[in-house]
């Protein structure tokens, strides 16, 4: 069970977009990084693609960003490490800051 996961809300915490909140689109575990909605854009040339309906130029899209640059929100919006307890014998994973235990993973 990893600290962030996938619909979580994240504070950037370092880097050019320093500040920043965005929910957690994807998680690439083999290099350690996260995609956040709106956080880390750059600009890509895209050939346009009449098959898939795809217009050609210059699209925005994020970015990957180290998974040590950013740090989870909790329920009141602020940043917060994760601690793990054992719940009737089923690990879950709680907000430092409150103690709230933070939403599960939807299957």
């Amino acid at each position: 069970m990893a600290n962030i996961q996938r619909n979580d809300t994240v504070i950037v915490i370092a880097g050019k977009s320093k500040g920043k909140k965005g929910r957690v689109l994807r998680i690439i575990n083999e290099k350690n990084r996260v995609l956040v909605e709106g956080v880390g854009m750059i600009k890509k040339h895209v050939k346009p693609n009449p098959q898939r309906n795809i217009k050609g130029g210059i699209a925005e899209q994020e970015a990957p960003i180290h998974i040590s640059n950013v740090m989870l929100v909790d329920g009141k919006g602020n940043p917060t490490r994760v601690g793990f307890r054992l719940v009737d014998g089923k690990r879950e994973r709680y907000a430092k800051t409150t103690g709230e235990t933070l939403a599960p993973k939807k299957k």
